[in-house]
Protein backbone atom coordinates (compact mmCIF):
# COMPACT_ATOMS: atom_id res chain seq x y z
CA UNK A 1 0.00 0.00 0.00
CA UNK A 2 1.34 3.43 -0.93
CA UNK A 3 1.70 6.17 1.65
CA UNK A 4 -0.79 8.85 0.62
CA UNK A 5 0.84 12.27 0.68
CA UNK A 6 -0.86 15.66 0.67
CA UNK A 7 0.88 19.00 0.21
CA UNK A 8 -0.23 22.25 1.86
CA UNK A 9 1.21 25.19 -0.06
CA UNK A 10 2.33 25.00 -3.67
CA UNK A 11 5.29 27.32 -3.99
CA UNK A 12 8.88 26.31 -4.69
CA UNK A 13 9.00 23.93 -1.74
CA UNK A 14 5.64 22.38 -2.52
CA UNK A 15 6.80 21.66 -6.06
CA UNK A 16 9.99 20.18 -4.62
CA UNK A 17 7.97 17.79 -2.46
CA UNK A 18 5.84 16.83 -5.46
CA UNK A 19 8.93 15.92 -7.48
CA UNK A 20 10.39 14.00 -4.51
CA UNK A 21 7.26 11.91 -4.05
CA UNK A 22 7.49 10.91 -7.72
CA UNK A 23 10.91 9.37 -6.96
CA UNK A 24 9.56 7.16 -4.16
CA UNK A 25 7.68 4.04 -5.26
CA UNK A 26 6.04 3.54 -1.86
CA UNK A 27 4.37 6.97 -1.94
CA UNK A 28 1.48 8.50 -3.83
CA UNK A 29 0.67 12.19 -4.04
CA UNK A 30 -3.09 12.46 -3.65
CA UNK A 31 -3.81 16.18 -3.19
CA UNK A 32 -2.49 19.71 -3.10
CA UNK A 33 -4.10 22.25 -0.77
CA UNK A 34 -3.67 25.95 -1.40
CA UNK A 35 -4.77 29.31 -0.02
CA UNK A 36 -4.98 30.56 -3.60
CA UNK A 37 -7.85 29.90 -5.96
CA UNK A 38 -7.43 26.15 -6.63
CA UNK A 39 -8.25 26.68 -10.31
CA UNK A 40 -5.15 28.88 -10.61
CA UNK A 41 -2.77 26.10 -9.49
CA UNK A 42 -1.49 23.58 -12.05
CA UNK A 43 0.63 20.82 -10.49
CA UNK A 44 3.32 18.95 -12.41
CA UNK A 45 1.46 15.69 -11.76
CA UNK A 46 -1.26 15.34 -14.37
CA UNK A 47 -4.73 14.99 -12.93
CA UNK A 48 -3.67 15.74 -9.34
CA UNK A 49 -6.60 17.35 -7.51
CA UNK A 50 -6.11 20.80 -5.99
CA UNK A 51 -8.31 21.87 -3.08
CA UNK A 52 -8.75 24.97 -1.00
CA UNK A 53 -6.78 24.97 2.26
CA UNK A 54 -10.10 25.68 3.96
CA UNK A 55 -11.25 22.19 2.98
CA UNK A 56 -8.52 20.24 4.82
CA UNK A 57 -10.92 18.77 7.34
CA UNK A 58 -12.91 17.18 4.52
CA UNK A 59 -9.95 15.01 3.46
CA UNK A 60 -8.73 13.40 6.67
CA UNK A 61 -9.56 9.93 5.32
CA UNK A 62 -7.71 10.52 2.06
CA UNK A 63 -4.27 11.64 3.30
CA UNK A 64 -1.83 9.67 5.46
CA UNK A 65 0.74 12.47 5.84
CA UNK A 66 0.33 16.17 5.08
CA UNK A 67 3.57 17.97 4.17
CA UNK A 68 3.42 21.65 5.10
CA UNK A 69 5.30 23.89 2.68
CA UNK A 70 4.62 27.36 4.08
CA UNK A 71 7.12 29.85 5.43
CA UNK A 72 8.55 29.79 8.92
CA UNK A 73 7.99 33.49 9.58
CA UNK A 74 4.20 33.54 9.70
CA UNK A 75 2.74 30.33 8.22
CA UNK A 76 4.09 27.30 10.07
CA UNK A 77 3.77 28.60 13.66
CA UNK A 78 -0.02 28.47 13.23
CA UNK A 79 -0.46 25.95 10.39
CA UNK A 80 1.44 23.03 11.91
CA UNK A 81 -0.34 22.93 15.31
CA UNK A 82 -3.70 23.22 13.52
CA UNK A 83 -2.97 20.65 10.80
CA UNK A 84 -1.67 18.02 13.22
CA UNK A 85 -5.12 17.95 14.78
CA UNK A 86 -6.27 16.33 11.53
CA UNK A 87 -3.24 14.59 9.95
CA UNK A 88 0.23 13.27 10.54
CA UNK A 89 2.33 16.22 9.40
CA UNK A 90 5.87 17.18 8.44
CA UNK A 91 7.23 20.72 8.25
CA UNK A 92 10.54 22.50 7.61
CA UNK A 93 10.28 25.21 10.30
CA UNK A 94 13.74 26.77 10.27
CA UNK A 95 13.74 29.65 12.75
CA UNK A 96 16.26 27.97 15.05
CA UNK A 97 15.67 30.25 18.03
CA UNK A 98 11.94 29.44 18.06
CA UNK A 99 12.10 25.67 17.58
CA UNK A 100 11.48 24.86 21.30
CA UNK A 101 8.34 27.01 21.29
CA UNK A 102 7.13 25.49 18.01
CA UNK A 103 7.83 21.99 19.30
CA UNK A 104 5.75 22.59 22.42
CA UNK A 105 2.76 23.88 20.45
CA UNK A 106 2.82 20.99 17.97
CA UNK A 107 3.46 18.38 20.68
CA UNK A 108 0.38 19.42 22.67
CA UNK A 109 -1.88 19.29 19.61
CA UNK A 110 -0.41 16.03 18.27
CA UNK A 111 -0.79 14.18 21.55
CA UNK A 112 -4.41 15.25 21.77
CA UNK A 113 -5.15 14.02 18.24
CA UNK A 114 -3.00 10.89 18.39
CA UNK A 115 -1.00 12.03 15.35
CA UNK A 116 2.71 12.47 14.62
CA UNK A 117 4.08 15.92 13.87
CA UNK A 118 7.66 15.97 12.59
CA UNK A 119 9.03 19.50 12.59
CA UNK A 120 12.13 21.35 11.44
CA UNK A 121 13.41 18.88 8.86
CA UNK A 122 15.29 19.76 5.72
CA UNK A 123 19.03 20.22 5.54
CA UNK A 124 19.42 22.80 8.31
CA UNK A 125 17.68 22.20 10.57
CA UNK A 126 17.61 18.55 9.59
CA UNK A 127 20.60 16.84 7.98
CA UNK A 128 23.06 19.31 9.47
CA UNK A 129 21.46 18.80 12.88
CA UNK A 130 22.21 15.07 12.70
CA UNK A 131 25.79 15.78 11.62
CA UNK A 132 26.25 18.10 14.58
CA UNK A 133 24.80 15.58 17.02
CA UNK A 134 26.80 12.58 15.78
CA UNK A 135 30.10 14.45 15.61
CA UNK A 136 29.64 15.99 19.08
CA UNK A 137 29.02 12.53 20.53
CA UNK A 138 32.19 11.22 18.87
CA UNK A 139 34.40 14.19 19.77
CA UNK A 140 33.11 15.49 23.12
CA UNK A 141 36.29 17.53 23.60
CA UNK A 142 35.88 19.88 20.67
CA UNK A 143 34.16 22.75 18.93
CA UNK A 144 31.22 22.96 16.49
CA UNK A 145 31.10 25.20 13.41
CA UNK A 146 28.36 25.58 10.81
CA UNK A 147 28.71 27.53 7.57
CA UNK A 148 25.86 28.09 5.09
CA UNK A 149 26.10 29.10 1.47
CA UNK A 150 26.83 30.71 -0.78
CA UNK A 151 23.19 30.22 -1.60
CA UNK A 152 19.62 31.42 -1.54
CA UNK A 153 17.79 31.06 1.76
CA UNK A 154 14.10 30.44 1.07
CA UNK A 155 13.06 31.29 4.62
CA UNK A 156 14.98 34.56 4.70
CA UNK A 157 13.79 35.51 1.22
CA UNK A 158 10.22 34.83 2.33
CA UNK A 159 10.69 36.97 5.43
CA UNK A 160 11.78 39.90 3.25
CA UNK A 161 8.81 39.44 0.94
CA UNK A 162 6.49 39.81 3.93
CA UNK A 163 7.69 43.38 4.49
CA UNK A 164 5.26 46.07 3.35
CA UNK A 165 6.36 47.57 0.04
CA UNK A 166 8.37 44.53 -1.12
CA UNK A 167 7.25 42.88 -4.38
CA UNK A 168 9.91 40.16 -4.56
CA UNK A 169 13.29 39.32 -3.04
CA UNK A 170 16.21 36.89 -2.93
CA UNK A 171 18.57 36.57 0.02
CA UNK A 172 22.02 34.99 -0.25
CA UNK A 173 23.91 33.67 2.75
CA UNK A 174 27.67 33.94 2.16
CA UNK A 175 30.40 32.33 4.33
CA UNK A 176 33.37 34.49 5.26
CA UNK A 177 36.18 32.68 3.45
CA UNK A 178 38.88 33.45 6.01
CA UNK A 179 36.79 31.99 8.82
CA UNK A 180 35.95 28.88 6.78
CA UNK A 181 39.60 28.23 5.96
CA UNK A 182 40.68 28.67 9.57
CA UNK A 183 38.18 26.04 10.75
CA UNK A 184 39.10 23.61 7.98
CA UNK A 185 42.77 23.96 9.00
CA UNK A 186 41.93 22.97 12.57
CA UNK A 187 42.82 26.34 14.07
CA UNK A 188 39.67 26.36 16.29
CA UNK A 189 38.99 30.10 15.94
CA UNK A 190 36.50 31.81 18.27
CA UNK A 191 33.99 33.28 15.82
CA UNK A 192 30.99 35.50 16.35
CA UNK A 193 27.90 35.15 14.19
CA UNK A 194 28.95 38.26 12.29
CA UNK A 195 32.43 36.88 11.62
CA UNK A 196 31.14 33.68 10.00
CA UNK A 197 28.64 34.94 7.40
CA UNK A 198 27.40 37.94 5.52
CA UNK A 199 23.95 38.34 3.98
CA UNK A 200 23.18 39.80 0.56
CA UNK A 201 19.60 40.88 -0.17
CA UNK A 202 18.30 41.69 -3.64
CA UNK A 203 14.93 43.39 -3.35
CA UNK A 204 12.26 44.45 -5.82
CA UNK A 205 10.26 47.27 -4.27
CA UNK A 206 6.70 48.15 -5.13
CA UNK A 207 6.22 51.43 -6.93
CA UNK A 208 6.32 54.33 -4.51
CA UNK A 209 7.59 52.22 -1.59
CA UNK A 210 9.84 53.76 1.06
CA UNK A 211 13.20 52.16 0.25
CA UNK A 212 14.93 53.43 3.38
CA UNK A 213 12.18 51.97 5.57
CA UNK A 214 12.38 48.62 3.81
CA UNK A 215 16.16 48.46 4.22
CA UNK A 216 15.89 49.36 7.90
CA UNK A 217 13.34 46.62 8.55
CA UNK A 218 15.56 44.08 6.80
CA UNK A 219 18.85 44.84 8.54
CA UNK A 220 17.17 45.08 11.97
CA UNK A 221 14.97 41.95 11.64
CA UNK A 222 15.57 39.73 14.70
CA UNK A 223 16.56 36.08 14.15
CA UNK A 224 17.19 36.81 10.47
CA UNK A 225 19.51 39.77 9.80
CA UNK A 226 20.23 41.79 12.94
CA UNK A 227 23.36 39.81 13.87
CA UNK A 228 24.94 39.90 10.39
CA UNK A 229 26.63 42.39 8.10
CA UNK A 230 23.78 42.73 5.61
CA UNK A 231 23.71 44.53 2.29
CA UNK A 232 20.43 45.46 0.59
CA UNK A 233 20.41 46.10 -3.16
CA UNK A 234 17.24 47.28 -4.87
CA UNK A 235 16.81 45.95 -8.40
CA UNK A 236 14.04 45.58 -10.96
CA UNK A 237 11.85 42.51 -11.33
CA UNK A 238 13.48 41.89 -14.71
CA UNK A 239 16.95 41.87 -13.13
CA UNK A 240 15.80 39.52 -10.38
CA UNK A 241 14.22 37.11 -12.88
CA UNK A 242 17.29 37.21 -15.12
CA UNK A 243 20.12 37.07 -12.60
CA UNK A 244 18.62 35.32 -9.57
CA UNK A 245 16.16 32.75 -10.91
CA UNK A 246 17.98 29.72 -9.50
CA UNK A 247 17.75 28.56 -5.89
CA UNK A 248 21.14 26.99 -5.13
CA UNK A 249 22.44 26.49 -1.61
CA UNK A 250 24.69 24.33 0.54
CA UNK A 251 27.16 24.54 3.35
CA UNK A 252 29.32 22.63 5.78
CA UNK A 253 29.17 21.40 9.36
CA UNK A 254 32.48 20.94 11.19
CA UNK A 255 33.45 19.39 14.48
CA UNK A 256 37.07 19.91 15.46
CA UNK A 257 38.36 18.12 18.53
CA UNK A 258 41.05 16.12 20.24
CA UNK A 259 41.28 12.60 21.64
CA UNK A 260 43.52 11.03 24.25
CA UNK A 261 45.92 13.49 25.86
CA UNK A 262 45.14 16.13 23.26
CA UNK A 263 48.06 15.35 20.96
CA UNK A 264 45.89 13.92 18.20
CA UNK A 265 43.54 16.39 16.53
CA UNK A 266 40.58 15.58 14.30
CA UNK A 267 38.30 17.45 11.91
CA UNK A 268 34.89 16.07 10.92
CA UNK A 269 33.31 17.82 7.93
CA UNK A 270 29.88 17.18 6.42
CA UNK A 271 29.03 19.29 3.39
CA UNK A 272 26.27 19.76 0.85
CA UNK A 273 26.32 21.42 -2.56
CA UNK A 274 22.78 21.86 -3.83
CA UNK A 275 21.65 23.02 -7.26
CA UNK A 276 18.09 23.35 -5.95
CA UNK A 277 17.41 24.14 -2.32
CA UNK A 278 13.64 23.45 -2.54
CA UNK A 279 14.02 20.18 -4.45
CA UNK A 280 16.57 18.87 -1.95
CA UNK A 281 14.55 20.08 1.04
CA UNK A 282 11.45 18.50 -0.51
CA UNK A 283 13.34 15.21 -0.74
CA UNK A 284 14.15 15.33 2.98
CA UNK A 285 10.51 16.13 3.78
CA UNK A 286 9.35 13.15 1.72
CA UNK A 287 11.67 10.77 3.57
CA UNK A 288 10.43 12.15 6.88
CA UNK A 289 6.83 11.71 5.73
CA UNK A 290 7.59 8.00 5.44
CA UNK A 291 8.92 8.04 8.99
CA UNK A 292 5.86 9.91 10.28
CA UNK A 293 3.55 7.32 8.73
CA UNK A 294 5.49 4.36 10.11
CA UNK A 295 5.80 5.81 13.60
CA UNK A 296 2.09 6.58 13.76
CA UNK A 297 1.24 3.10 12.48
CA UNK A 298 3.16 1.77 15.48
CA UNK A 299 0.97 3.83 17.80
CA UNK A 300 3.33 6.74 18.43
CA UNK A 301 2.05 10.30 18.70
CA UNK A 302 3.32 13.76 19.56
CA UNK A 303 5.91 16.07 18.07
CA UNK A 304 9.19 14.64 16.81
CA UNK A 305 12.39 16.08 15.38
CA UNK A 306 15.08 14.48 13.25
CA UNK A 307 16.78 13.43 16.50
CA UNK A 308 13.83 11.19 17.38
CA UNK A 309 13.72 9.31 14.07
CA UNK A 310 15.71 6.09 13.75
CA UNK A 311 17.47 6.14 10.35
CA UNK A 312 15.70 2.98 9.22
CA UNK A 313 12.32 4.75 9.42
CA UNK A 314 13.45 7.11 6.65
CA UNK A 315 14.31 4.37 4.17
CA UNK A 316 12.02 2.51 1.80
CA UNK A 317 14.30 -0.51 2.17
CA UNK A 318 13.64 -3.26 4.72
CA UNK A 319 15.86 -3.90 7.68
CA UNK A 320 17.29 -6.93 5.93
CA UNK A 321 18.14 -4.89 2.84
CA UNK A 322 19.73 -2.12 4.88
CA UNK A 323 21.90 -4.55 6.83
CA UNK A 324 22.98 -6.31 3.64
CA UNK A 325 23.78 -3.24 1.53
CA UNK A 326 24.14 -0.13 3.70
CA UNK A 327 25.76 -1.32 6.91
Amino acid sequence: MSIRIGILGYGNLGKGVELAVQKNDDMELVAVFTRRDPSSVTPVTEGLPVYSAQDLAQHTEDVDVLVLCGGSATDLPTQTPEAVKLFNVVDSFDTHANIPQHFAAVDTAAKESGKIGIISVGWDPGMFSVARLYSTCILPDGQDYTFWGRGVSQGHSDAIRRIEGVADARQYTVPVEAALNAVRAGENPALTTRQKHTRECYVVAQEGADLAAIEKQIVEMPNYFDEYDTTVTFISQEELDRDHKGIPHGGSVFRTGVTGDGTNKHVIEYSLKLDSNPEFTGSVLAACARAAYRMNQEGQSGCKTIFDIAPAYLSAQSGEELRAHML
